[in-house]
């Protein structure tokens, strides 16, 4: 019994966060300096999702607040920077058109209730290790979903880019490109521009390095606006005060089960994907466990708080990186300098312009394209390019998670398909195969047997290529299906061996089958094939599965002797 707490305690070791914690002393300037430049980029944004999801600004910002210590200190990224996103942002508010109260606004309790709820359900997630699922995603998915966003950063932050207003639909925003490019801010764009000039020229005339650029171009562009007292746009009111503190009611546990269950499962699949498009930017690799169990604390504190659910954010986080951050260093100052800001500090928010953040994060998500792709994009096999620009293209055009959801799917079936056509066993006479075993055998009784051996896995994309060799049995009296490159099988590609003993017996020929793994034996003992095959018939080998053959044969023909 001893025994028992070690095991749970090594089972939620994995959700540890002191090693993280530990390494926050060792990149603490240019961590510092990262979080700084980040909490600006994020600030805009929280106010943003906040009045988009309809639960008011200051919602956004006790989200970001506890997207960024919390997920910062408890996920399983080292860049992550988590906050409110806009596809968990447009799920709560769709939830919350339904439920409002008398006097026509939104119910808090019940929102905040869902994201808590959210929450616990990530914690459940992440203690059933889901998040291993995440490496199973292509490559071509992954590049395509990065290309994506990064298209969409630059195509969102055009109109602020130009000095415009910020459109509010991805579409809106593509087809608005040539009007805004003519109606362009000639002031709004000298910021943008010189702020984007400044990121780019930074690193390549200094050698100091906890500078990051991102925050030198947005001390540049912020002192051009204020010096020259340019007429352009400011980061908006900043809502301030102590938050209210929302415990979710018990009576609505089953009400909001669905919408808290939705809610968790998108932000699983936000911050998993963007944890993978930091990986291949930064030195680092995620734990994906880790990361889940991080947004679960979160999402509960973001509940208590009165703040919109969070995940992981690609803009953010890559803009980290971009910063030289390398610890979760970055993500908790973030979430720090909003605290200052909400608690008594916003009127400094008010001298940045709009227009400087915009130059920042066209730079990010210029970076967030996979150059590393481009090149070699012609030389890909087809299905690799059929996945990449449907992903590409359904991530700029309809929505990330519909993206990654068909490419996901569009990369299964093509590599189903490939397998299948690798997997081409071909049923064979004994006379025709390369089996050195065979020598010993009279040539006459060679042509009565025929064998077949499949490489590689059995599963339901072979089901068919099995069936088709049916019908070519009538040409013998038996049957050897060699099992010796058969690492796994599942349930259609057992169903298709016992298809092809019932069928092999409906025309008298006998079916041997030799060279199993215990892998094999097994699933097809625990569903009752070996019944259908039977013991008799099982060979170890080939010289075992040819003594069976020659045993039958010579019953068979002493039996039609003996009827003469």
């Amino acid at each position: 019994m001893s025994s028992e707490p070690n095991v749970f305690m090594k089972y939620l070791n994995e959700f540890n966060p002191w090693p993280r914690i530990r390494m926050m002393g060792t990149n603490v300037t240019q961590d510092v300096m990262a979080g700084i430049t980040v909490a600006f980029i994020a600030l805009p944004l929280a106010l943003g999702f906040g009045v988009a999801s309809g639960l008011g600004a200051i919602t956004g910002m006790w989200g970001a607040i506890a997207g960024g210590v919390v997920g910062g200190l408890f996920g399983g990224s080292n860049n992550g920077v988590s906050g409110p996103t806009g596809p968990k942002t447009v799920q709560l508010a769709v939830v919350m058109h339904d439920h409002m109260l008398t006097n026509g606004q939104p119910d808090l309790a019940y929102a905040f209730g869902i994201v808590f709820l959210s929450g616990v359900l990530m914690l459940a997630l992440a203690l059933f290790r889901i998040g291993k699922f995440i490496y199973l995603t292509p490559y071509s998915v992954i590049s395509g979903f990065m290309c994506g966003i990064g298209a969409i950063v630059m195509i969102i932050e055009f109109n602020p880019f130009v000095g415009l207003p910020t459109l509010s639909s991805v579409r809106e925003a593509l087809m608005a490109i040539p009007s805004s490019a003519m109606n362009a801010n000639p002031q709004a764009l000298l910021v943008s521009c010189v702020t984007l000039g400044t990121i780019i020229i930074w690193p390549k005339i200094t050698r100091v390095l906890w500078l990051p650029g991102p925050l030198i171009g947005l001390g540049v562009g912020t002192a051009v606006a204020n010096i020259f007292a340019l007429d352009i746009d400011y980061i908006p009111h900043v809502p301030t005060g102590l938050p209210e503190i929302y415990l979710p009611s018990i009576s609505q546990f089953y009400e909001m089960l669905g919408p808290a269950a939705a809610l968790a499962g998108l932000a699983v699949y936000d911050s998993l994907l963007t944890c993978v498009v930091i990986d291949q930017m930064s030195e680092s690799r995620h734990n994906s466990n880790q990361e889940i169990w991080g947004q679960g604390l979160a999402n509960i504190t973001a509940g208590l708080l009165g703040g919109l659910t969070t995940a992981t954010a690609t803009m953010r986080s890559v803009a980290a990186i971009q910063c030289g951050a390398k610890t979760v260093t970055a993500p908790v100052v973030h979430g720090l300098v909003l605290l200052s800001l909400v608690l008594g500090l916003a009127p400094l928010a008010s001298y940045i312009p709009m227009a400087a953040l915009a130059g920042i994060l066209f730079k990010v998500g210029y970076d967030i394209l996979d150059f590393r792709v481009f090149p070699i994009l012609h030389r890909m096999d087809t299905s690799s390019k059929i996945t990449f620009w449907t992903v590409l293209f359904l991530t700029v055009w309809e929505d990330l998670l519909v993206a990654v959801g068909v490419g996901l799917a569009i990369a299964f079936f093509l590599f189903v398909h490939d397998m299948s056509e690798l997997w081409k066993p071909k049923l064979k006479g004994l006379a025709e195969s390369q089996s050195t075993a065979k020598e010993s055998i009279p040539h006459h009784l060679k042509k009565q047997i025929a064998i077949i051996e499949p490489e590689g896995p059995m599963f339901f994309g072979i089901a068919d290529t099995m069936y088709r060799q049916i019908d070519r049995l009538a040409h013998y009296k038996v049957l050897i299906i060699s099992f010796r490159y058969v690492p796994i099988i599942d349930l259609s590609g057992a169903f298709a061996v016992e298809d092809m003993v019932i069928m092999a017996g409906k025309r008298r020929t006998k079916v041997i089958v030799k060279g199993m793994n215990p892998a094999v034996r097994r699933a097809l003992t625990e569903l009752k094939i070996i019944e259908s095959i039977g013991e008799e018939n099982i060979a170890d080998d080939i010289d075992g599965a040819l003594k069976k053959s020659l045993d039958y044969l010579a019953d068979q023909f002493l039996g039609s002797t003996n009827d003469d």
